[in-house]
């Protein structure tokens, strides 16, 4: 607070934007990793279930068990269409409705794409931001420490005097602006590339699970 203090108006406000990023960028951290690392878990605990059950009106009675999954959700959505087909084949009295040529199987797949690119969405929010921290805040620090060793050039021309005395100050209120942008772009870019390495696990089981689940139902169909 001393540096920022007697730091001139370009470098405190440097000093203030930097700040912000850093404080938005290790909130979104926090938040990041508790619902990735919920993702995670619950995941793995839904495909042991998953394949235990076997059932699927008794995993479907059982998915609030699994909020945070982005596999309960799928299963969620391609139930709910099965569900529809099924209700269509009833009113028709022909169960046979429910195949590839009628699109059912197609219909399931485009519910399990369209949940799948949701989940992708809402793990991958607030990414952005980190990624802009990460690139952005080491130039915006440097923007202020070019600006302040300026000023503080400035000053010594002003004085006539170029002692270590009179430069050292300067330069150092300069630089803690590059410091600070190091600061918020450090964790930044770690919990960036952390993040993305998590989410694409869970959309390789995703892209696994929506394959097994179609298995499963056309194999059911076939044996219709």
């Amino acid at each position: 607070m001393g540096i920022f203090a007697v730091t001139g108006p370009v470098v405190q406000a440097v000093l203030v934007v930097l700040c912000f990023f850093s404080v938005v960028s290790l909130g979104i951290i926090f938040f990041k990793f508790r619902q990735v690392y919920r993702a995670n878990s619950q995941s793995e605990k839904f495909l042991d279930f998953f394949w235990k059950v076997k059932r699927f009106d008794s995993i479907n009675a059982q998915l609030d068990r699994f909020t945070d999954s982005p596999l309960a959700v799928l299963f969620s959505e391609g139930f709910s269409e099965l569900k529809k087909l099924m209700e269509k084949g009833e009113e028709k009295e022909d169960l046979d409705i429910i195949s590839t040529d009628l699109g059912g199987v197609e219909n399931i797949a485009r519910a399990l794409r369209r949940a799948t690119t949701s989940e992708i969405t809402r793990l991958e929010k607030y990414l952005t931001f980190l990624a802009t921290t990460g690139a952005t805040a080491p130039f915006i620090g440097l923007f202020g420490t070019v600006w302040g060793i300026m000023t503080a050039f400035k000053g010594i021309g002003e004085t006539g005097s170029a002692s270590l005395a009179v430069v050292a100050p300067g330069i150092a209120e300069a630089l803690i602006a590059t410091a600070v942008g190091l600061v918020a772009a450090i964790p930044a870019v770690m919990g960036y590339n952390h993040f993305q390495h998590k989410i694409k696990v869970l959309i390789a089981e995703m892209d696994s699970f929506s394959t097994e689940y179609l298995n499963i139902v056309q194999r059911s169909i076939t044996r219709k």
